[in-house]
């Protein structure tokens, strides 16, 4: 055979077996989703196994518990909206100065939670200077029923100048407390984080972050978090239990945050650092597959 044509076979090979590789991976996330929201059609999500609106409601906390009044459907706050075209892919969500209320969609089947064993993965993309930006503890997303430190998974910036980024999976508080008892609080409650010094964001680039989480409820939980397709660290070995009142629970937005949101996405399992990386790196986002 002439070297010319096992050229063209080896070439062959390599198309079908990259051409497989995708393929399959988009039918996994096709297969594997539960939410997403692009933004460019306003806040009502893309698809959604539960309910697609978002809403709006004034926040405050009683007995340590984030409480929920004058709840409407739609997002209506004035300091928030949607920019055409500013996005990651298409448009993306701005979040303005900081307010009393609360912007979320409901968890319920948006989620596929699971008080024995809970495995999953959040994505979305970020555009804001940290230094500039925000002022104090912000989380551009926190999912609970409760409060941030009591069964809730979220990422948030510190309050520190440059801040850190940081991904906090944190159990039944009434059980990780528990462990005070022989260590100081800090330290129980910084083994449920990951923390990121200098953490690459920017308004001139866009930033993945990724969070996947499997087997929480059980003693081999784990949790990590990515950035641009890349591990910065897991948190493993957590035994806590995740206790839900499912109704009660929130995928909250920009929680005294300012900067911009675009392609929030969640799935129903733990995505392999491939399959993060092709997430990623997918050209037109996951409405160029969906």
């Amino acid at each position: 055979m002439k070297k010319s044509n096992i050229n063209i076979i080896i070439i062959g090979v390599l198309l079908l077996q990259l051409f497989s590789c995708q393929y399959n991976s988009s039918t996994e996330f096709k297969n594997t989703i539960t939410f997403y929201v692009s933004f460019d059609n306003g806040t009502t999500a893309d698809f959604a196994l539960g309910d697609s609106n978002i809403y709006t409601a004034n926040s405050t906390y009683v007995n340590s518990k984030r409480h929920l009044e004058g709840v409407q459907v739609g997002m209506n706050n004035a300091d928030h909206r949607i920019i055409e075209g500013k996005g990651q892919f298409g448009s993306a969500f701005e979040f303005g100065k900081k307010s009393d209320t609360v912007i979320f969609y409901k968890s319920k089947d948006n989620i596929a939670y699971n008080k024995q064993n809970w495995s999953g993965t959040i994505s979305f993309w970020l555009s804001l200077d940290p230094s500039t930006d925000l002022d104090g503890y912000t989380d551009p997303i926190q999912i609970t029923d409760t409060n941030y430190n009591d069964a809730s998974i979220w990422v948030d910036f510190t309050d520190e100048n440059p801040p850190d980024f940081r991904l906090g999976v944190i159990g039944d508080k009434k059980v990780w407390t528990l462990d005070t008892l022989n260590s100081p609080f800090l330290v129980e409650f910084e083994k449920r984080l990951v923390s990121v010094k200098k953490p690459p964001f920017s308004k001139r680039i866009w930033t993945h972050v990724l969070i996947t989480y499997d087997g929480l409820g059980t003693a081999n939980s784990l949790a990590s978090l990515y950035l641009n397709g890349k591990k910065t660290g897991k948190i493993s070995g957590i035994d806590d239990p995740f206790s839900w009142e499912l109704e009660e629970s929130n995928i909250f937005l920009g929680l005294n945050f300012t900067g911009l949101m675009d392609e929030l996405s969640i799935f129903n399992k733990s995505l392999t650092d491939d399959e993060v990386m092709e997430l990623y790196q997918l050209k037109g986002g996951l409405k160029s597959i969906l």
